[in-house]
């Protein structure tokens, strides 16, 4: 059957990677229920079915086990051609850790594309770096990343150059997968590494099973935080070198005392900045320092942690002048 406008297949079967959040039917958004709801299939691993399960009655049910992500694409696909409309579900986003990479992968290997008859749709969900930060506070208001510390398909030196690089360029970090039965010694490799860039006090929050009814908080240093009770339900955040934890709240700092002073309510720029432009220290301020510093490219190397090619060439280039165009949206 082809759609006679476009002249493309018409679409005879649908497959939705939809992401549940962290499970509960509040904290989902109204398209991944209705995706639910529209399916005739669901597939899943197996707890990820048991969270949705009051929103599948009557619906075709296929369980999978923890490693076999790769059959439930591959099921996803089948149940399509077949023109059912299936969900296949992941905990948080489908894009995070989730079913959207390999189905994607299946779905290529097959021969599919986007103009075939087989429809895709990627349904988001709070991934666990949302639902876990929200419960701790506000520990990712600055740049932060995520990785996984499992290495049952990636390998261990590519993991720890990624927990190196993020360590020392002062990231707060959100460690997915940091631990299991039988992976017990990344999460305690990976604070060997931390601590090799970070200060040991470097506060910590681990939160099992979020929004879950078996959901535990604890903070935590980076010094201790081997110690844990970290599990494979656990994610592990970790700040940087400017989060605190104050009143139970973990709150990483956006910047805004780098160029405003607060007082009784009201606030006012600090000499040398301006509202809406970027600060003094920002790229054409700095460029500007280093030009006038009469350091070696050596010397500021060490200084500011860069490359000293970076530096180097930085010099190299010559002033350029500040683009005035548009002021800065601040954030």
């Amino acid at each position: 059957m082809t759609d006679i406008q476009t002249n493309t297949p018409a679409k005879t079967g649908k497959i939705m990677l939809v992401g549940l959040g962290p499970g509960a039917v509040e904290h989902m958004t109204g398209r991944a229920r209705a995706a639910i709801a529209e399916a005739d299939t669901i597939i899943g691993y197996v707890t990820y079915v048991r969270l949705v399960a009051d929103l599948i009655d009557g619906k075709e049910v296929i369980k999978k086990s923890m490693t076999e992500e790769l059959d439930r694409a591959i099921e996803a696909l089948d149940r399509a051609r077949q023109g059912k409309k299936v969900a296949l579900i992941s905990s948080g986003d489908a894009g995070v850790y989730g079913m959207a990479g390999p189905t994607f992968e299946v779905l290529f290997q097959a021969g599919w594309t986007p103009e075939s008859d087989i429809e895709v749709e990627i349904v988001p969900g709070a991934s666990a770096l949302n639902t876990c930060a929200a419960l701790v506070g506000a520990p990712l208001t600055h740049d932060f990343c995520a990785i996984s510390l499992s290495d049952l398909l990636t390998p261990w030196p590519t993991i720890a150059r990624r927990l190196d690089a993020v360590a020392y360029a002062d990231f707060v970090v959100a460690l997915y997968n940091p631990k299991s039965g039988r992976r017990t010694r990344q999460i305690q490799e990976a604070q060997r590494i931390f601590l090799r860039h970070r200060d040991p006090k470097t506060p910590v929050a681990i939160v099992k099973s979020a929004f879950r009814p078996k959901q535990r908080l604890e903070f935590t240093t980076l010094e201790k935080m081997a110690e844990a009770d970290i599990g494979m339900l656990s994610t592990v955040l970790i700040g940087n070198s400017n989060t605190f934890i104050r009143d139970g709240l973990m709150v990483t700092p956006r910047g805004y005392a780098n160029k405003y002073d607060v007082a009784e309510g009201e606030r006012s720029t600090k000499g040398g900045e301006q509202a809406g432009r970027s600060l003094s220290t920002g790229l054409n301020g700095w460029l500007e320092a280093i030009r006038d510093s009469g350091k070696s490219a050596a010397e500021l190397a060490v200084e500011y942690r860069l490359p000293e090619d970076y530096i180097a060439a930085a010099l190299a280039a010559g002033p350029e002048a500040a683009d005035e165009t548009e002021a800065e949206a601040e954030a």
